[in-house]
């Protein structure tokens, strides 16, 4: 489990391979990833856009933006919470993910919030050290 808190926003990630979705023959290998986003400020903030920067394991990148998360843009009261599940494919059996969400409060204030770097992990990118 990774998680940052910032401008007391707490987002959790927690990222788990998919070997029913993954084929190291094509090459291809699928994470699903469960986020919490709590809001433990004293205001309603609307979650407006993410930004994510996904790394594989021979360093390409991609870059990915766009409005809400998973065709919502949800209202988190103060004390509570939006859950969501998505999912990334990559050609190479690990890598990882970063990114942040743009916030905006009930005045209006528009704010990033960090979404902390996690690895994506498959059994074939796991390497045994002798």
């Amino acid at each position: 489990m990774y998680e940052a808190v910032t401008h007391r926003v707490k987002v959790t990630v927690e990222p788990t391979f998919e070997p029913d979705r993954s084929d190291p023959d094509e090459p291809r290998y699928f994470w699903r990833y469960a986020i919490e986003i709590a809001n433990l400020g004293d205001k309603p903030v609307t979650l407006m856009e993410r930004h994510w920067r996904i790394t594989d394991a021979e360093g390409r990148q991609q870059e990915v933006r766009g409005p809400g998360v998973v065709g919502e843009q949800p209202t988190i009261e103060p004390g509570q919470a939006f859950r969501y599940t998505s999912g990334c494919p990559l050609t190479t059996p690990s890598g990882m993910m970063v990114g942040e969400y743009r916030m905006v409060d009930s005045d209006g204030r528009s704010f990033k919030v960090a979404i902390p770097a996690f690895s994506l992990d498959s059994p074939e990118g796991k390497r045994v050290l002798n």
